[in-house]
């Protein structure tokens, strides 16, 4: 829908930032339509990390999780070009500046060329965070008995609870998602056009796309995920992140005392060692982002 709104607009014959602006008022109407008005907790829940410094005191676990990511999409084939999944986790890698031989390694033991390499399997996790925050737990590991162990120790303890499965999942819808920075760490300016990302990603079959004055980021149903992401690439514009999320449909909003012990019971999930992502259904305000950061 919105991609033809893209195409309408260029055949009509106007400048390409109006288009962009009257795009603009259709997607805003789209999104709050269709559910998508609360798309951008994905990075501020990144946003708070980076500031407190959990990532940099993660980073000892870091390179066994792209390790894990790499050798299960190596699974299917070992040729970069031709699988999209290897591709992102392979960049994800080289990103946090993973050594070439341990990606290579993680490849080989994907394909089975590791005679010392464990069984990896992916196991999703469901279960509530206190005052009842839905939240899934991507995993990564070759032990269920210990990672439902250390799961359930810090569901118990913050006072939520896992649930069965099927209890929370259907919350959440699988999305590509895409972020490009108009800014760097260091706040430097990217030189990024968010009107051009915002006209090349609709017209690529996104689904939704969300300018800030920080980042750009782009949605997308799994389908399309690969095709935007390169429409991007093939425009000058490589994606600072590109995965596939579990996005929630709705999102609760909670006081600064409550999402404090919310955010508190996802942070201890993301240090265990099988955990490879968290998703939840916490509003995360800018407030949020200002006083928990």
């Amino acid at each position: 829908m919105i991609a033809e709104l893209a195409i309408l607009c260029q055949n009509q014959g106007y400048i390409r930032r109006h288009a962009a602006y009257q795009l603009g008022v259709a997607v805003a109407a789209f999104r709050v339509k269709r559910g998508y008005a609360n798309m951008s907790g994905h990075s501020k829940w990144s946003t708070i990390k980076r500031k407190k410094g959990a990532a940099d005191a993660a980073r000892g676990k870091v390179f066994t999780r792209l390790a894990r990511e790499i050798q299960i999409a190596a699974r299917s084939s070992t040729d970069i070009n031709a699988n999209f999944q290897l591709r992102l986790a392979v960049d994800r890698a080289r990103a946090e500046n993973m050594p070439k031989e341990n990606i290579e390694r993680a490849i080989r033991r994907g394909a089975g060329l590791e005679k010392d390499a464990a069984e990896i399997e992916t196991i999703v996790y469901e279960g509530y965070a206190p005052h009842g925050i839905a939240v899934l737990v991507d995993c990564l590991t070759d032990n269920r008995n210990r990672t439902i162990s250390d799961l359930r120790r810090v569901f118990t303890r913050a006072g939520g609870g896992l649930g069965e499965p099927g209890s929370v999942a259907w919350q959440f819808t699988e999305k590509g998602y895409l972020l490009i920075n108009r800014v760097t760490e260091d706040g430097a300016d990217t030189g990024v056009d968010p009107d051009e990302v915002f006209m090349i990603a609709l017209e690529a079959g996104a689904d939704d796309v969300d300018v800030s004055d920080d980042s750009v980021e782009v949605y997308t149903n799994r389908t399309n995920f690969a095709q935007v992401s390169q429409a991007l690439e093939a425009a000058g514009t490589k994606p600072d992140q590109a995965e596939l999320i579990m996005n929630p449909n709705t999102t609760l909003e909670l006081s600064a005392d409550e999402a404090q012990a919310v955010l508190g019971m996802i942070e201890a999930l993301e240090e265990l060692d099988d955990v490879n992502k968290v998703y939840h259904n916490l509003e995360l305000t800018d407030e949020m982002v200002a006083q928990f950061a």
